[in-house]
């Protein structure tokens, strides 16, 4: 006989949690590793896509990955989580299938930086200073134009800042699960981050920032109405 369910109640079968899956899957349990695939898969293709910037190239390497993980099931260890893993696979194989793609020499991020003045100042156009993103509504900052903007940052971005950055804004993880997944220290992560995140900055001030007057010093308009 079966366990008598009360009234006005459901039963949900319990998920099996990742150890589980892993352990099954050590002894050649293909539905295991079709349940990690079900849990795991949007968030691989994400990172993919973020790092490769090509649907193609991410779709090949989800499978890439989920190979890996069926060959390579062995070496998983268990003192990360077993997600943690899957992100640093998942990493590694979207900066190959990049590096594969790639035609030209890697960009160097420092071009991208802001200058500054030996007293501390910023070099450069006085229209950045003045920009407040505040005062841009959502919709532009949303707008099908300022996101190309930013995927066109990301995708300049040198491999491992391009990496970090998906990896932490994009998907959300800690800066000791980006460094787990990128095989860095939590210092250097901060660090590429940091940077990264200017770079992006440069870009969008550009792009955002009010438009200049016919001003010798080229000073913003002051906005319709004032």
């Amino acid at each position: 006989m079966g366990v008598p369910v009360k009234a006005g109640t459901t039963q949900k079968p319990e998920i099996e949690s990742d150890l589980t899956l892993v352990e099954r899957l050590r002894h050649g349990d293909t539905i295991a590793l079709e349940q990690l695939m079900a849990r795991y898969t949007d968030r691989v293709y994400r990172l993919a896509h973020g790092i490769t910037g090509n649907a193609a190239d991410a779709e090949e390497v989800v499978q890439d990955v989920f190979l890996t993980v069926f060959r390579k099931i062995h070496t998983f260890e268990g003192r990360a989580a077993l997600g943690s893993w899957i992100y640093r696979v998942t990493t590694n194989a979207a900066l190959i299938k990049r590096r594969g793609r790639r035609a030209d020499r890697e960009i160097p991020l420092e071009p991208s930086l802001p200058a500054f003045l030996p007293d501390g100042h910023r070099a450069g156009d006085p229209a950045f200073l003045m920009a407040d993103w505040s005062q841009n509504p959502e919709a532009s900052l949303l707008s099908q134009e300022t996101r190309e903007i930013l995927r066109r940052g990301i995708s300049a971005l040198p491999d491992r800042y391009r990496a970090v950055l998906v990896l932490r804004d994009v998907e959300g993880l800690s800066n000791e699960e980006v460094a787990e997944a990128v095989g860095e220290s939590v210092p250097c992560v901060k660090s590429r981050l940091h940077r990264a995140r200017m770079a992006l900055r440069e870009k969008l001030s550009a792009h955002l920032r009010p438009p200049l007057c016919p001003h010798p010093q080229g000073i913003p308009c002051p906005a319709a109405g004032v």
